[in-house]
């Protein structure tokens, strides 16, 4: 029975401890949140708007203005920019994003997964990881763009996007990352980031333009810089997406350590209650011996 009770105890002390360092990552990932949600949200605003005007010039404009940024080619080669985290502990998070990318590989392009021309470009270690032990095929320079999150970072791998678009050697480049709700909720999606989607509108005013320099030159400037800013925005949104997944599995694996030691600090006391109720029972019929 004693090494009963102690075995309890030892579990006791070990989830007890476990409580603190979840607590503690819960308040670390809360303040980190704030940070992050304060930066997407202050960036959204300005990308979506940013993505509408690109929608609607590129709309209005013929094909050969852009740069070759908005050209649609018959779809041989896909690269898939995938945004996932560099550590783990935050739920379904990365499992998530992983796996709305190999479903639309499957449901969309399978065909070209079966020829090997379906490339992922990771961002985030947790996904490079995963894709590298599955034997997709890799872009493997930014996998760690997280270890020193900066504009400039996420810049250099939409340039090396642009190009490889330009180039020819992708035909379509898609990006997977999680929609920043709230600390709670996560949405993830697949957007088209290259060639350009163009924005349908029926109305006239938005088609009327007046370019100044030409909308060659204008369009050339424009369109990198609001690539850049897209994928900014869906790293961003991402890295908000992380920290609210991480801090919501914190809290609840904090309210599960807590049941657990209430369920054991229950055993503890009823197998101690035992102990002492067959100690007890021992003195008794010792005593009722030693008086026979």
């Amino acid at each position: 029975m004693s090494g009963q009770l102690k075995e309890v105890r030892l579990r006791i002390k070990s989830v007890g401890t476990t409580q603190q360092i979840t607590k503690a990552m819960k308040m670390v990932s809360a303040a980190k949140l704030r940070r992050a949600q304060d930066a997407i949200t202050q960036m959204r605003p300005y990308a979506e708007k940013l993505q509408e005007m690109l929608g609607n010039i590129i709309g209005s404009v013929e094909g050969s203005a852009g740069g070759g940024l908005n050209v649609q080619r018959p779809i041989e080669k896909v690269l898939f920019i995938v945004v996932t985290s560099d550590r783990g502990l935050c739920g379904a998070f990365n499992a998530n994003s992983i796996k709305l990318t190999k479903s639309i590989i499957a449901e969309k392009y399978s065909a070209q997964h079966a020829k090997g021309n379906v490339t992922i470009l990771p961002l985030g270690k947790k996904g490079f990881e995963n894709f590298e032990r599955n034997g997709y095929p890799l872009i493997s320079n930014y996998w760690n763009l997280f270890s020193d999150l900066s504009f400039d970072a996420v810049k250099n791998a939409a340039q090396y996007v642009r190009e490889a678009f330009i180039n020819k050697d992708f035909d379509r480049v898609e990006l997977v990352y999680s929609k920043f709700k709230n600390a709670a909720t996560q949405e993830f999606v697949c957007e088209q980031h290259l060639p350009i989607a163009q924005t349908k509108s029926t109305s006239a005013a938005s088609k009327d333009f007046i370019f100044e320099p030409s909308e060659e030159v204008l369009i050339s400037e424009l369109m990198p810089k609001i690539l850049n800013t897209q994928l900014f925005k869906g790293v961003l949104d991402s890295h908000a997406s992380e920290h609210g997944a991480r801090m919501t599995a914190m809290d609840k694996a904090t309210e599960n350590a807590e049941e657990l030691l209430r369920s054991l600090r229950i055993s503890y006391n009823r197998a101690r209650q035992a102990a002492i109720t067959t100690e007890l029972t021992e003195i008794v019929s010792g005593a009722a011996a030693l008086q026979g």
